[in-house]
C-alpha cells in the first residue's frame, strides 16, 4: 500500500509559477509509476505528468514546456514544477502511484490561477 500526501497549493497570478510536492510513504523507485492529474471544476480528471520507475516521462502537449516533474528518491517526494501558469491550469492537482497494478491516490491540492 502506498500514502501519498501532496502539498503546494494555493492562490498564484496567472504567469507565475508553483511547486508542488507529493510525499510518499514508500520509496518511489519502488514505486512503478507516479504522476500528478488535475481535475478542473466540472470537468474530469486528467493526466499532467507522468514518471515512471525508468525515469521515463509522459506529459500531454498542454502543458509541455511549462510543468516538469521530478523526483528526489532519497525524500521519497515527487514535484510538479509548475512555470507560466493560465487560470486555464486552475483545478485540484492529485498526486497517483501505481505499484503492482494497484492505483493510489493522494487527497489533492487546490490551485487557482488568477487572471
Amino acid at each position: 500500500q502506498v500514502q501519498l500526501v501532496e502539498s503546494g497549493g494555493g492562490l498564484v497570478q496567472a504567469g507565475g509559477s508553483r511547486r508542488l510536492s507529493c510525499v510518499a510513504s514508500r520509496s518511489v523507485f519502488d514505486i512503478d509509476a507516479m504522476g500528478w492529474y488535475r481535475q478542473p471544476p466540472g470537468k474530469q480528471r486528467e493526466l499532467v505528468a507522468q514518471i515512471l520507475s525508468s525515469g521515463r516521462i509522459s506529459q500531454p502537449d498542454s502543458v509541455k514546456g511549462r510543468f516538469t516533474i521530478s523526483r528526489d528518491n532519497a525524500k521519497n517526494t515527487v514535484y510538479l514544477q509548475m512555470n507560466s501558469l493560465k487560470p486555464d491550469d486552475t483545478a485540484v492537482y492529485y498526486c497517483n502511484a501505481w505499484k503492482q497494478g494497484l492505483s493510489y491516490w493522494g487527497q489533492g491540492t487546490q490551485v487557482t490561477v488568477s487572471s
